[in-house]
């Protein structure tokens, strides 16, 4: 009984408690001490770690051609400044003065002048004695009034609009310095390949000359901006507002490229996906800009598509790269040479045709009068034809009236059977689009038209269509429809 008290008792609690305590405590600072031996042989390890020299030499080596590259590039672009004028008129607010909310009228009485302003880049390409002749993109010049170049030793001039082209998104300014500026060194673009080396320059976002640094993602991408022609190479080197009508260049410091847009989420700024303009698809563009103040494209005279898998079974094309031809106009270089309705182009000039816009951009940079020869499968065989080229009147090729035949025809689908409630027994094409003023829309074509007769012949697929439109209809042309439950004759086009 003594012994229980004597083990509950107070006095033997509080030493327990004690004992406790200072165990804890030595523990601590046991555990503090081996922690800070152990951060101070890290420490001292660290401290005599040794970069090894090849990896330094490396980096070093690829520091100095960055830096030589800057000291290469920069002086040969230039820093774009825009301002675009326009006039708008001031509403009447019914006796209210005009001066309480606009200031004083100004000479035009109830207009207004209103200024905005634009930022671009450029780079130096030609000079001609004290001129200096700069390319850029045709949206950094847009409708602009003023022009400023400046450089990125801080000089401004006053500059000129040489010229601009929507179509390439590519223009000219020229401005007058008495200095021996450098001009910008042009590569080749056709030797840029994926994973290359990729450097902007340029002025993002008003920074001037700024250098960003990344690698080529891809070659020959296509669907620019506002029907834009080009074969962009696409870089995840930060491109940003203000890049544009910059520098894309290698390795070497050549310019590969004109920066010109890019992708992005709703904030408007780089995620990687830039797109610049094959420098070769400028080097002629130059010239002319510099002799005519504008570009010439030629002329071939069809209307192409990139038909999808559904379309190239039906014309038997499987596994085959090139482009439809679905439209041709009457009287073109394409007619007079050989070319129509239903050939599937391979190649030009013995270069591999990937898609419409490369084609409509290799034609485009062949000069009028030129002889172009253009590989094509008809009816499964393989043909060569030769096409003397004219220059391009946009007039013309915009006249509708001359497409021949003027609608696109796609085979039945078993979606499209469904949608329109055909039986199965049901042949021909539907009329996917008839184009406004063509011989197809004079006759009274119709979309969702089923074409099951040309000129009287039977028509069961695409290549029947299109060997009708060749071999039936050199002087007029009617088709035979299924329109709804009905089955009519249109009337005839005469050529």
């Amino acid at each position: 009984m003594k012994l229980k008290q004597g083990l509950l008792s107070k006095n033997l609690f509080l030493f327990n408690l004690v004992l406790l305590a200072a165990l804890f405590g030595f523990t601590l600072a046991f555990l503090s001490f081996s922690c800070s031996r152990g951060n101070e042989a890290r420490a001292q390890e660290s401290q005599t770690a040794v970069i090894p020299q090849d990896a330094l030499a490396a980096a070093e080596n690829l520091q100095t051609a960055f830096r030589a590259i800057s000291d290469k590039v920069l002086p040969s672009v230039v820093e774009l400044k825009t301002v675009s004028i326009r006039r708008q008129q001031v509403p009447n607010f019914n006796g209210i003065p005009f001066e309480f909310f606009f200031g004083q009228p100004n000479e035009n009485g109830d207009e207004r002048e209103f200024r905005s302003q634009g930022l671009g880049s450029g780079i130096i390409v030609r000079r001609d004695k004290d001129v200096y002749y700069v390319l850029t993109n045709a949206h950094v010049v847009a409708d602009a009034n003023e022009i400023s170049a400046a450089l990125n030793d801080g000089a401004e001039y006053a500059a000129t609009l040489v010229g601009k082209d929507e179509r390439k998104d590519l223009a000219m300014v020229s401005f007058k310095c008495s200095d021996d500026l450098p001009l910008a060194v042009l590569g080749d673009s056709e030797m840029v390949k994926v994973g290359d080396w990729a450097i902007a320059v340029g002025n993002p976002l008003g920074f001037m000359s700024s250098m960003t640094m990344g690698i080529v993602s891809a070659v020959g991408r296509t669907g620019g901006p506002a029907g834009n022609i080009n074969d962009f190479i696409q870089t995840d080197t930060s491109i940003n507002q203000g890049n544009s009508g910059g520098a894309l260049v290698n390795i070497r410091g050549e310019v590969i490229g004109i920066n010109t847009w890019i992708a992005s989420g709703s904030g408007g700024g780089s995620v990687g996906l830039g797109f610049a303009i094959p420098i070769n698809n400028t080097k002629r563009s130059i010239d002319e800009f510099i002799s005519n103040g504008e570009i010439s494209y030629g002329w071939l005279g069809v209307s192409l598509v990139d038909p999808d898998r559904e379309t190239l079974r039906s014309m038997k094309l499987e596994g085959k790269r090139g482009v439809l031809v679905s439209q041709m106009f009457l009287g073109s270089p394409a007619e007079k040479g050989g070319i129509h309705p239903g050939d599937f182009i391979t190649a030009l000039n013995g270069r591999e045709v990937r898609g419409m816009n490369q084609l409509t951009l290799l034609v485009g940079e062949l000069k009028p009068g030129e002889q172009a020869a253009f590989t094509l499968l008809r009816d499964g065989a393989s043909r060569d034809v030769r096409v003397r080229i004219e220059a391009r009147n946009n007039d013309v090729a915009a006249e509708n009236g001359k497409l021949w035949p003027g609608l696109i025809a796609i085979p039945l689908s078993d979606d499209i059977r469904t949608s329109l409630k055909l039986p199965g027994n049901v042949e021909g094409l539907y009329v996917g689009q008839v184009i406004a003023k063509s011989p197809a829309a004079v006759v009274g074509l119709l979309r969702q038209d089923i074409i099951t007769q040309v000129n009287g012949e039977r028509i069961r697929d695409l290549p029947s269509f299109y060997k009708s439109l060749r071999d039936k209809a050199s002087k007029e042309l009617w088709f035979d429809v299924r329109r709804g439950e009905a089955s009519l004759e249109t009337p005839r086009y005469k050529r």
